[in-house]
């Protein structure tokens, strides 16, 4: 995959929006598979017998996980130097099986000691539009 560059300042307005991050329904092996990436080996989110023991119906995926789904949409838009910030919120749990939808909109665009940033709003929501992550992130150029 190539790094991508950085949109033209002059071309991006507030209320655009990036290209969607479509992923594929989550399964227990991508959450086992990011236990060992991450070093998160919670059970509540590979041990089916822990998680009902917990009172969940099942395991599900790990809030940091969404986080990373987040960078991605970012990172596929600009390059990773660009990006300032990135803030989010947890607002829902994650299931297996669920498909995750990433989206972001430019909600300011503005200039601060020189350097022109854009201000995004972003977030992840499953395939029924319930908002699982929400946040914001701060990308500058250069």
């Amino acid at each position: 995959m190539t790094t991508p560059t950085l949109p033209a300042w002059d071309t991006l307005q507030p209320g655009d929006t990036l290209p969607v991050l479509e992923l594929p329904p989550i399964t227990r092996l991508a959450l086992a598979l990011y236990c060992g990436a991450s070093g998160d080996h919670n059970p509540i989110h590979v041990d089916t017998d822990f998680a009902t023991s917990a009172g969940m119906p099942d395991v599900f995926a790990h809030g940091m996980l969404s986080a990373a789904w987040l960078g991605r949409l970012l990172t596929n838009w600009v390059p990773q130097s660009a990006i300032r910030s990135l803030d989010v919120r947890f607002a829902a749990i994650t299931h297996v099986g669920e498909r995750i939808r990433c989206t972001g909109r430019i909600a300011e665009k503005f200039e601060h000691g020189g350097r022109r940033c854009v201000r995004l709003h972003i977030a992840t929501a499953n395939q029924d539009g319930i908002t699982k992550l929400s946040g914001e992130a701060l990308v500058a150029w250069h």
